[in-house]
């Protein structure tokens, strides 16, 4: 979903409605006329029943674009200390041990690596699944099918699906936002052939690192053209009217129009955005104890942090599905210097976003997920870094509904392929869905003759780890 406000002209307009796409206006609507067009249709993000008794309500996804390597960071490996310039199973490359010790944390023993002293604080409350395995080493292709369960055809998004599954608990805010997403990511926070309402509002697209992002900025990611300077509210209005009035004549013409009925709502959330979303998106009301809880402070730790606590208040306004993603962790190189920024750009702001929804009551049912498209190799790759591993990595989980304090499944001694439980990436779908309360082999969209889901016609949920 790309947000615009323009002033359009008549034959602006005309070209807008007929079109059924295009880009979204905004407009000013009088509460009682929300109401009424409200009623009127079917709004198709209302809230819905889940299949089940659901353990999570909301989902917020941290996702490191890049690969992080697991054996530097939770999966701790004793065994690859001991065989440090031994040959490795990959080839070409000896085996290198993490530079940073591991340590236990919590009631639990949860071993993880010092470069993250803050998450470790939380280790009675994640859920490592170590045996993580996906069908794709490369990144664009492991990223989309981390996203959609599917690398070589479009499909809709695990966002999506949520979105589709459930509705949203706030009909002024969109039920699925994409904060800080790469420039290249349609497909990951698309719909496909679900109806367009469901697709990602994409909040903010930094290239940079580090609190530079954000400085001067009190309020962090900003959504472009969310004010209209042109024209008055009233003037909006008459605008959008005249829009959806040649929208729902196009509708009752042609009867089944789902891009056109996708627009129709679309125009309307829109404008009742305006009064929402600039609120909920500046940080600066926040207390200074919150602010530096989330590590916003104008250091390292600043962009992510106010991400982190962005998600935080979407999610309590009523947002399905949060996703925020921070990027450069690809490292082939630059692995001792490279790998402590990155982690010590989002360890505080992860620490905070997890104690801030626990006292807040949320994150019983809000489920926290942290990870990326693959992992990497034990072997060093140019002396210092670590290369793409697809065959065993790492992902955590934390509150809605999942055990906390547990392992589960395992890589080999090396860290270089999963040998044991084995979650390959439809079970970790399988999985999420579950603890949503949706049923990932009944929550299906009829397509091209036959139905489709989100696992395709594989996934098993990971019952070892639903509390």
């Amino acid at each position: 979903m790309t947000i615009h406000l323009p002033g359009l002209s008549r034959r602006e307009l005309l070209q807008t409605a007929s079109a059924g796409f295009g880009y979204l206006a905004f407009a000013g609507l009088t509460t009682q006329a929300a109401e009424a067009a409200e009623s009127a249709s079917n709004n198709p993000l209302n809230p819905k029943q889940p299949h089940f008794a659901a353990k999570a309500k909301r989902v917020i996804f941290l996702c490191m674009q890049g690969g992080p390597s697991h054996v530097d960071t939770f999966d701790y490996k004793p065994q690859l200390a001991k065989d440090t310039g031994k040959g490795s199973k990959f080839g070409g490359s000896r085996l290198m041990a993490s530079p940073w010790e591991f340590r236990q944390h919590g009631k639990s023993g949860l071993w993880i690596s010092d470069l993250f002293p803050e998450v470790s604080k939380h280790a009675d409350e994640l859920c490592l699944i170590r045996s993580m395995h996906c069908d794709q080493p490369t990144h664009p292709r492991a990223m989309t099918q981390m996203h959609t369960g599917n690398a070589q055809f479009v499909r809709p998004s695990l966002g999506a699906w949520t979105l589709y599954g459930l509705g949203t608990e706030n009909n002024s805010m969109p039920g699925f936002v994409a904060l800080n997403p790469p420039a290249a990511s349609a497909q990951n926070f698309g719909t496909a052939f679900l109806p367009a309402v469901y697709q990602g509002t994409k909040v903010g697209r930094t290239q940079q690192r580090g609190p530079a992002a954000y400085r001067g900025n009190s309020s962090g990611p900003t959504l472009p053209d969310i004010n209209n300077p042109r024209i008055s509210t009233s003037a909006q209005r008459k605008q959008l009217d005249f829009i959806q009035k040649l929208n729902q004549q196009k509708l009752e013409r042609e009867q089944h129009q789902p891009g056109v009925e996708g627009v129709i709502e679309s125009y309307e959330l829109a404008f009742r955005m305006q009064d929402v979303l600039p609120d909920l998106m500046d940080v600066s009301a926040e207390s200074e104890k919150t602010l530096g809880l989330y590590g916003i402070d104008g250091g390292d730790a600043d962009a992510f942090g106010r991400q982190c606590l962005m998600a935080r208040r979407f999610v309590e306004a009523g947002v399905r599905f949060v996703e925020i993603t921070h990027r450069n962790w690809d490292h082939h190189n630059r692995l001792k210097t490279d790998l402590p920024e990155r982690c010590t750009e989002v360890d505080k702001p992860i620490a905070g976003l997890l104690t801030d929804l626990a006292q807040r009551g949320l994150l019983k049912d809000t489920l926290v997920i942290w990870g990326g498209e693959f992992g990497r190799t034990p072997d060093a790759q140019n002396g210092d870094g670590r290369d793409h591993n697809h065959k065993g990595y790492t992902t955590w989980m934390a509150g809605g509904g999942v055990k906390g304090g547990i392992n589960y499944g395992a890589t080999d001694d090396h860290g270089a392929v999963a040998v044991e439980n084995k979650c390959h990436i439809h079970d970790w779908h399988a999985t999420i869905l579950h603890l949503l309360g949706l049923d990932h082999t009944r929550l299906t969209y009829r397509y091209a003759g036959r139905d489709f889901r989100l696992t395709d016609v594989y996934g098993n949920v990971v019952q070892e780890i639903v509390s």
